[in-house]
């Protein structure tokens, strides 16, 4: 593996730059179609984000071209390319993998480009794939390798047993997760997921991430799942089979932490913990840490949701605001309801915004965690980068292809 690009390389790859930009959906799209002709390779992916309407392909094309078009810059690329690596952790993602996705790339861009792919600009591209691949094939090694060197750290996915259950709200429910075999478990980062491997009859192999919504701890993680049920849509595969089939007893696969969006417990600098719906879980698990660890670290929950019908772990987060030194919190209310009080059950009746956070939280200095449905983010990343938050004290999850959220251009800004 040469410890850099060829010029030649180098010059061919951004020679095609026009053509991605006039066909790479055409050929990512193509790619997957390739791809998944191999089932070991489709079940490593969520489904939900492909097909004709998915917006996996529109996310890897953007990527393709930013690719292309920093071939001789690739430090720009850094947090993306870290954030490819926790996914593939999460997903189990191994070396032997990528031929397959170096085949299906490679047949794609003959297949689309016709004439126009010659020999030489494949080779390019097959250098160009492989230089890539091998950045993340060894930094994913270096997370594998640090994960199972943890007390209670594993490789690869591991049995944990549904140990309770708990409704959270009307639409939300909890499930604490302990190791089948009883061993320990990694303490993982406030912020980061788990991956899961379900299957589900009728549906077959199921893969999601979930947020672990509680405190780093030695013995058990707990998730907080949303049953996805959309007017219109067929409801969620992986959600409605926890909601109704993993009560107690029930065995899940799951792999180690994983996810570059988590608290940074070294700094005691103000903090914002911003959410939307079900994306609480991650700052849930921040909040618990943060009160945990009694360093009177100055923090805003900022919570909004549909109603009270629908928000989760209203009574624990006010206990743990209260048991928090220096925690505020603020909840709003979309909708609320008639016997949803005002001062009592929220503060606010309406949506988060920006304006609103830079009138009522420490604007100048707070770092902001963010985590939410795509027009809860949209509007706050944007909001915030406008109200002069830099994009360092901005941090947000979002599960799915960041390409839901901002075009390239709002990517790089945030």
């Amino acid at each position: 593996m040469p410890k850099s690009l060829s010029p030649t390389t180098i010059a061919l790859v951004k020679a095609t730059v026009p053509a991605l930009e006039a066909h790479g959906l055409t050929i990512t799209r193509r790619m997957y179609e390739r791809l998944f002709q191999v089932d070991a390779m489709r079940d490593l992916f969520n489904q939900s984000h492909h097909g004709e309407t998915g917006s996996q392909p529109t996310a890897l094309a953007n990527a393709v071209l930013a690719y292309a078009r920093n071939i001789d810059n690739l430090g720009a690329l850094g947090p993306a390319v870290e954030r490819i690596v926790q996914k593939h952790v999460a997903l189990n993602i191994l070396p032997e993998h990528y031929p397959f996705v170096a085949d299906a790339l490679l047949g794609a861009i003959r297949d689309v480009l016709g004439d126009a792919a010659s020999d030489e600009i494949i080779t390019a591209w097959g250098e160009a794939y492989w230089f890539l691949a091998e950045l993340l094939i060894g930094r994913e090694a270096t997370v594998y390798r640090e994960l199972a060197a943890q007390p209670g750290g594993w490789n690869g996915w591991r049995d944990f047993v549904v140990e309770s259950v708990a409704d959270e709200s009307a639409i939300i429910r909890s499930f604490v997760l302990v190791p089948a075999d009883g061993g320990k478990v990694v303490r993982h980062k406030p912020g980061q997921y788990l991956g899961f491997a379900f299957e589900v009859p009728g549906a077959g192999a199921l893969r999601r991430n979930y947020s672990i919504s509680c405190a780093p701890n030695e013995r058990a993680y707990r998730i907080t799942v949303k049953r996805e049920a959309t007017a219109g849509k067929a409801p969620g595969q992986a959600s409605t089979w926890l909601h109704d089939h993993a009560g107690p007893g029930a065995v899940l696969r799951v792999t180690a932490p994983a996810g570059d969006f988590f608290l940074d417990a070294a700094s005691s600098a103000p903090v914002v913990l911003v959410s939307g719906g079900v994306g609480l879980t991650p700052m849930v698990s921040m909040l618990e840490d943060i009160v945990a660890s009694s360093t009177n670290r100055p923090t805003w929950w900022v919570h909004g949701a549909m109603d009270g019908r629908v928000h989760a772990l209203r009574e624990h987060v006010r206990d743990l605001t209260v048991r928090g030194s220096d925690v505020r919190l603020a909840t709003f209310y979309e909708r609320p309801r008639v016997d949803d009080r005002r001062g009592v059950d929220y503060d606010v009746e309406g949506f988060v915004s920006a304006g609103w956070l830079a009138r009522n939280t420490p604007l100048d200095v707070a770092t902001f965690y963010l985590c939410g449905p795509k027009p809860f983010l949209r509007s706050l990343v944007g909001g915030l980068r406008r109200q002069g938050v830099p994009a360092d004290r901005i941090r947000y999850e979002f599960f799915g292809p960041a390409e839901d959220l901002f075009g390239p251009e709002m990517q790089a800004a945030a």
